[in-house]
């Protein structure tokens, strides 16, 4: 049968770190590895080495590859071709929440959130010192920083550029073409950085500069690519007359289709949330909050110790607030 040809073996990229893209094939399970089969060759892929397994179009997967990944801690994907685009995602059980813990402690204090923030906007200006600005301060800079992008790849590419034309939930519905470009090449980028941040087990909605929605953290960090990748992109395939959502769509998966840019978001995110250089134990550690130490062991009955302190004359009462006894008349 065609699914049983010779096995290769594939090499860790990065210590839990890593992403795997596939796509046109069939995922199982053989062991600890997750097997990948095509007409062409069986790939085994030795589950704990792979973070994020990104599953492409025309992919079918096995219950039994899906339960390995998930007690390796390996997040499961679910994207567009070349996972340009995001459809959906699990994660398993055994993957700890330490990165998730460190991204709500910083969100939630407001020295800690405009910290990472700065991080944020220095990564967009690299020759500028930013470690003192306000938010307002950062968005005006920021703001400034976009207009002179735009206005250098309209004057590189000849394009007419009136400025940016964005009707949120319908992006495709205002603007001229260049306008629909941009929105469909963002899109494409946004799905990147959204399999991106729940593949390393951080929260998309726990945004830092954007904030109240879904995928706030995924807007945050996609904003660090656009000058580099979907905006010079729009301005050359509009300049050549292709204009369709579907042109830019293709062009953005061929020049991501390296993988070096989802391996730096993942970087550029652990850098925002722990520092450069810094990494986090992602071991699922089953602990219980605690007020006094922390945190205590889990799966612990500590009911135990107060039941054996118990006499005859020891009894647990549960009450509630008085409340006015108004019955219904007989």
């Amino acid at each position: 049968m065609w699914w049983l040809a010779n096995p290769q073996d594939l090499h860790r990229i990065e210590d839990r770190v890593s992403t795997l893209y596939v796509e046109k094939c069939h995922i199982d399970r053989d062991d600890n590895a997750v097997v990948l089969v095509t007409r062409e060759r069986t790939v085994r892929v030795p589950a704990a080495f792979v973070a994020s397994l990104l599953i492409g179009p025309g992919t079918r997967i096995t219950s039994g590859a899906v339960r390995l990944l998930a007690d390796s801690g390996t997040a499961v994907c679910w994207v567009g071709d070349r996972a340009v685009r995001m459809y959906a995602a699990g994660l398993g059980p055994s993957r700890g929440a330490g990165l998730l813990l460190r991204q709500a402690y910083l969100v939630t204090r407001t020295k800690e959130r405009l910290g990472v923030a700065r991080r944020m906007y220095g990564k967009r200006f690299p020759d500028e010192d930013v470690s003192q600005a306000t938010m307002q301060q950062l968005r005006g800079r920021e703001g400034a920083r976009v207009k002179k992008v735009y206005r250098q790849h309209a004057e590189r590419t000849g394009v007419a550029w009136s400025g940016r034309a964005y009707k949120p939930g319908e992006p495709y519905a205002a603007g001229d073409d260049i306008n629909r470009l941009l929105s469909a090449g963002h899109t494409c980028l946004y799905g990147i950085c959204h399999a991106a941040v729940v593949g390393i087990g951080a929260s998309p909605a726990l945004g830092f500069v954007h904030t109240g929605g879904a995928t706030s953290f995924v807007l945050d960090i996609a904003d660090l690519y656009k000058a580099e990748y979907t905006i010079p992109l729009a301005f050359d395939l509009a300049a050549a007359g292709r204009t369709e959502e579907r042109d830019i769509r293709t062009v953005f998966r061929d020049r991501v289709a390296d993988g070096k840019l989802m391996a730096r978001i993942v970087r550029d995110i652990k850098d925002l949330l722990l520092g450069e250089g810094t990494d986090i134990d992602d071991q699922d550690e089953l602990h219980l909050w605690d007020e006094v130490n922390d945190r205590v062991p889990g799966g612990v009955n500590w009911a135990i110790d107060m039941v054996d302190s118990w006499d005859d004359v020891s009894f647990l009462g549960i009450t509630g607030p008085d409340i006015d006894d108004h019955r219904p008349p007989l």
